[in-house]
């Protein structure tokens, strides 16, 4: 009987889900692993969609979901269940993504039994442990643990030895490119009841960051109303964040206005058919950040930092923050500039040509001692 280093990919949330799903692809399909997929159940109902979507199943679930938690209890419960699984499993490697609370539980149940790991979207920095916060702080824990950086960017690489790390340091560009472009192809719809996407210039926003909670999203919100009493051609699609914290104010500043289009969270084809048929982007989102470029469209951050400096570079983001008057002014100039707009809409994506997964395969047969 051959030998199979077992691989634990672990995930909790919906963007972890999304950007492991081709990795996980990659990684099924590939005889020479025993794959098991771990979901702590950080969230719930929009992690089932995505894995739907791709047609990915668990194979363990810690279902640590709980009303109102923190993340003390999200790290406590995830790290518990965590050192049991990996007990019995006992995996060769460990694969995390990204910077959530899951991700660093993962990685320290990991290393607290000396098992490897590997680290997708390794090397974002912000330089700022508090903006986005936990986020900062946990992928520069988590890279200090992982024997595996798969950077999507140059530039995280650049980050990631200036960190001081001991792990190897490998540029791959980005798996959410990879899942974007394969679910793009199907030509995804975003049906949402009374808009015509044919008759407004849609904007798209999202917002759910704990930084932007209480004032900053007040303030965008009334940069929302601004924008759309400006431009009488445009909508506003909002699908709305189920933390209540996030929620309500938006709903109370924005509920009433015809133009807006208030939904539950859109599920990930929904949401790349928007990204398709919408005008611009207005988000605080990272993965929308990377995602949007690729299929040509200008993206505005809701945010006063961003670890995504290559999209600002690159001409395919603007940094905005969360100013109203700064808001309304770069959107107004992409509203009535159209050259302005082209510029943005056919700078070129840095963040990554869809084969990331493949390259991350590729390394890890290396690092284990199977490459063909």
């Amino acid at each position: 009987m051959t030998y199979k280093p077992t691989i634990c990919i672990t995930l909790g949330t919906r963007p972890e889900a999304i950007k492991l799903a081709p990795v996980i692809q990659q990684f099924q399909a590939c005889e020479m692993f025993n794959t098991q997929v771990i979901l702590t159940g950080q969230h719930r109902e929009m992690v089932d969609q995505v894995m739907q979507l791709f047609q990915l199943k668990a194979n363990r679930d810690l279902e640590i979901m709980q009303v109102k938690q923190t993340l003390t209890d999200i790290t406590c419960r995830s790290l518990r269940g965590l050192e049991e699984l990996f007990t019995e499993i006992n995996p060769q490697l460990v694969i995390v993504q990204g910077d959530t609370t899951t991700a660093f539980a993962a990685t320290l149940a990991a290393f607290y039994q000396k098992i490897p790991v590997g680290h997708v979207e390794a090397g974002l920095r912000t330089d700022d442990l508090f903006n986005p916060y936990p986020e900062e702080a946990n992928r520069r824990l988590i890279s200090q643990l992982a024997q595996l950086n798969f950077a999507p960017t140059a530039k995280s690489v650049e980050n990631l030895k200036t960190s001081g790390i001991v792990g190897e340091i490998h540029q791959t560009g980005n798996t959410v490119i990879d899942a974007l472009l394969t679910v793009a192809k199907e030509e995804p719809q975003c049906p949402v009841p009374g808009l015509d996407w044919n008759k407004y210039r849609v904007l798209l926003a999202t917002v759910h960051r704990r930084e932007n909670w209480g004032q900053p999203l007040e303030h965008i919100a009334q940069a929302f109303v601004q924008l759309l009493d400006m431009f009488t051609d445009t909508a506003l699609l909002l699908p709305l964040h189920r933390n209540p914290t996030v929620r309500e104010p938006l709903k109370q500043i924005l509920g009433n206005h015809p133009r807006v289009f208030l939904s539950e969270p859109l599920d990930y084809g929904k949401l790349v058919g928007a990204i398709a048929r919408c005008y611009l982007l207005l988000t605080d989102s990272g993965g929308l950040q990377e995602e949007a470029p690729s299929l040509g469209k200008p993206i505005l951050v809701l945010r006063e930092t961003t670890e995504r400096p290559e999209a600002i570079t690159a001409g395919t983001a603007k940094l905005v923050g969360t100013n109203p008057s700064h808001i309304v002014a770069v959107a107004s100039e992409l509203l009535r500039n159209s050259m302005a707009y082209q510029v943005m809409a056919t700078a070129v994506n840095p963040f990554g040509d869809g084969y990331a997964a493949q390259r991350i395969l590729a390394i890890v047969k290396r690092y284990l001692g199977l490459a063909e």
